[in-house]
């Protein structure tokens, strides 16, 4: 599986090289700039990218940029954002194309090795994987959302679902059995009117209407 990575921290982007040669994958490129990052996406077409948000020259948000103009350019492309910052703003024009293949997670609670390689392989296979307090500050409850609409066990469920894990670990998670979760997810998509019939996949879409919106103050 091909990677590029987008870090302009040589540590830590000599760190990722090492770790994912060692897991398996072919490191393309290391650009540690948003244009080094957009010419290495196009020679390489990479199956997953890695992008922090702040690169050079002004440390701000030319990473998740740069990444939104990648998926511009290549409809469908992986990215996984692993950032100190969580961005509110471009974290949800990142997911909101409805494509899949997107995660965000945070560098300082990236705690095991096989979890983040778990996150990128989800992520290159089209999945979505958020961390936690990114969802926090993507989720709100408008007076007349559909999300308002949950109850508190399917609201859980969705927030795992935003995680990224399947409904075997959401009932892990959860204790409860595999129907219920079932149950609970064939609910959310009711409540939320995405039937069978709509174009992409009701999970997906699902996930994306929870991320779509901003905490509440």
């Amino acid at each position: 599986m091909r990677v590029v990575i987008a870090e302009d921290n040589v540590l830590l982007s000599g760190g990722l090289e090492l770790l994912l040669t060692a897991k398996g994958f072919e490191v393309a490129a290391i650009a540690g700039d948003a244009p080094s990052f957009l010419a290495a996406v196009a020679e390489h077409r990479p199956d997953v990218t890695i992008v922090d948000v702040r690169l050079p020259p002004s440390f701000r948000d030319e990473g998740i940029h740069a990444a939104i103009r990648a998926r511009r350019r290549n409809p469908g492309l992986p990215v996984l954002v692993l950032s100190q910052y969580v961005e509110r703003q471009y974290a949800g024009e990142l997911v909101s194309d409805g494509r899949g293949g997107v995660g965000y997670l945070l560098k300082d609670r990236v705690g095991r090795v096989s979890e983040f390689v778990d996150a990128l392989r989800r992520v290159a296979a089209g999945g979505t994987v958020m961390d936690p307090d990114v969802i926090g500050q993507l989720l709100t409850r408008p007076a007349h959302d559909p999300i308002a609409a949950l109850t508190p066990r399917e609201r859980e469920v969705l927030a795992l679902m935003a995680e990224g894990h399947d409904n075997a670990t959401i009932a892990t998670r959860l204790v409860i059995t595999d129907n219920a979760v079932h149950k609970h997810i064939g609910n959310i998509f009711t409540k939320l009117a995405l039937s069978p019939t709509d174009t992409g996949h009701r999970r997906v879409l699902a996930v994306l209407h929870y991320l779509s919106r901003e905490q509440p103050d």
